[in-house]
């Protein structure tokens, strides 16, 4: 996960070289944190340069053709007009400012287009500008001022050869497709935007899940190590410190327990082969031996029984092999554990082994040991088994007790459902 993660990060220069140009500025410092310049200040893209030309040429242009009606206007004078002409070419020079500043731009542009008509270009492309980089209500307030201003515009400069009326219909006209196309411009935007978190948040969100299989899978890998490893290392344990507290053992004792040494050794290197051969493949289910079910009880039993151990086996099911895989697995595994456990705190003393159950009743598993006699040679041991066993029960729709008898022995019993 983090090779690929590094990997992406490592391709989003090369990715943002090729696409950036043709891209907002806006969209591209969302996209790309590290394009914002180190004041904060936005960079200008290829595209933003070329759309700042394009507005700058377009309100120099309506300048232009505005300036050519000031002829026909013979109440103003000479003076009037070289004013209205450098007040409209500095409002245009003012429209390289407008990414920067687009609120004062267009809060400026209300009372310099009332005192000068050739920056009626320049108020355009700033009333443009702020629909697009701002919300409404501040299109709201500056929109509203400039229509309020267009009546006294027309009464105080009318439009040669138009009447008042039609000429305030048109300037309301075209603020308004102006104030439209601006706000057409930024909901594209945001749409984009929106759809760029959305992607990003569906890639975390399958980012994480996919981690979270990972974990459970790796926790499923971790139980069953336990489980099956636990078993047998135990039985190397014991036998192993049954040698080192009796040297004096006979021949034949010390002949089977290291027989019971060899065999679980074996084993236990097997189980570990085949887990490691799963953590390789990524698949619990493609590799391995076939998990053992509640038939295999009495090999288990036979198993413990070879090493040492007394148990008294009282099956009581009606059907054995009505019992589903997943209910079979887990009873297997509390039996083996319970063993483990009491081969480990109790040695030498009698276990009993009591499973019973049919169809719509359930099925009911107990392992209880008598209380140790003497001392007990010290094991080392995690104390989880006992959770894993009641988290496996739980899963499998049943539960799990134990604790102390009153006898002083030890009692592991669960309830699995058997429909």
């Amino acid at each position: 996960m983090s090779t690929v993660n590094s990997d992406e990060q490592a391709a989003t220069p090369s990715a943002f070289a090729r696409r950036r140009w043709v891209l907002p500025a806006a969209l591209v410092e969302d996209m790309y944190p590290q394009a914002r310049r180190a004041d904060g200040r936005s960079r200008r893209t290829g595209r933003d340069w070329i759309v700042d030309f394009t507005c700058f040429l377009l309100a120099v242009g309506v300048g232009l053709l505005t300036a050519e009606t000031l002829d026909q206007e013979p109440h103003l004078s000479d003076a009037l007009r070289l004013a209205d002409q450098v007040i409209g070419a500095l409002a245009c020079a003012a429209v390289w400012l407008r990414r920067r500043w687009p609120v004062g731009l267009a809060v400026a542009m209300v009372p310099v287009s009332l005192l000068s008509a050739t920056s009626g270009g320049a108020a355009l492309v700033a009333l443009f500008t702020l629909a697009v980089h701002r919300p409404f209500r501040y299109v709201a307030w500056v929109g509203g001022a400039g229509i309020l201003v267009q009546p006294l515009f027309y009464w105080m400069r009318p439009e040669p050869g138009l009447p008042y009326l039609a000429s305030l219909l048109i300037g309301l006209l075209l603020t308004a497709a102006i104030v439209g196309w601006g706000l057409l411009v930024r909901s594209k935007r945001q749409l984009l935007l929106s759809l760029r978190d959305r992607a990003r948040r569906a890639e975390n969100e399958a980012r994480l899940r996919a981690e979270q299989a990972q974990r459970l899978a790796r926790e499923a890998i971790a139980r069953e190590m336990h489980d099956v490893l636990a078993h047998r290392l135990t039985l190397l344990s014991v036998h192993a410190g049954a040698l080192e507290f009796r040297p004096d053992a006979s021949r034949d004792e010390v002949a089977r327990a290291a027989g019971v040494i060899r065999e679980s050794a074996h084993e236990a290197l097997q189980d570990l082969r085949e887990i490691i051969g799963v953590l390789r493949a990524g698949d619990s289910d493609d590799q391995g031996r076939p998990q053992p079910t509640l038939a295999a009880l009495d090999d288990l039993v036979a198993e413990c029984r070879e090493a040492g151990m007394e148990i008294t086996l009282a099956d009581r099911v009606a059907d054995p092999a009505g019992v589903s895989a997943s209910v079979g697995r887990t009873a297997y595994r509390v039996a083996q554990e319970a063993l483990t456990n009491a081969r480990k705190h109790a040695p030498g003393t009698e276990v009993t082994v009591s499973v019973a159950g049919a169809p719509g009743e359930g099925l009911t598993l107990s392992v209880c040991n008598a209380p140790p006699v003497g001392e007990v040679p010290p094991v080392p041991g995690s104390g989880q088994g006992l959770i894993g066993l009641t988290e496996r029960a739980t899963l499998a729709g049943g539960t799990l007790e134990h604790g102390p008898t009153p006898e002083g022995g030890f009692e592991v019993r669960t309830r699995l459902p058997w429909g």
